[in-house]
């Protein structure tokens, strides 16, 4: 699984979980908190807030299960209509995080002692 990790700052960190470390996320729903020491990140708590799987189908909250389903969408998470009252079927997958899942987007709760990546210095310091 590759997390996608928003900070309060307004960054992003794209990290790979490890295979062994993916069963705390595996079962948990959208909106549900992960603690860091479960997936490596010590101190952390981080709040799921999405994902898709590996064709691509975003998961959206309100849709129960792990299945993927041909809803009928007027907007949100999957869909975004050109004109007013626009209405389309589009497919879509549930809010329970499965092995299928291969994106998980989450957010930071509380802060841990550690950065989650490390400053990069710039082109201009790494040739000196």
């Amino acid at each position: 699984m590759i997390l996608n990790i928003g900070t309060k700052e307004g960054k992003t960190a794209k990290i790979e979980l490890a295979k062994e470390k993916e069963a705390a996320i595996i079962g948990k729903k959208i909106g549900d908190e992960v603690e860091g020491n479960e997936i490596g990140f010590g101190g952390y708590v981080f709040k799921l807030t999405g994902g898709s799987d590996a064709s691509g189908f975003p998961m959206r909250e309100g849709v129960h299960g792990t299945k993927k389903a041909a809803l009928l969408l007027k907007g949100g998470v999957g869909y975004n209509p050109k004109r007013k009252g626009e209405m389309q079927r589009k497919t879509i997958r549930g809010e329970v995080y499965s092995e299928d899942i291969v994106q998980v987007n989450m957010v930071v709760v509380k802060e841990g002692p550690e950065p989650l990546v490390k400053e990069e210095k710039n082109d201009e310091e790494k040739k000196e």
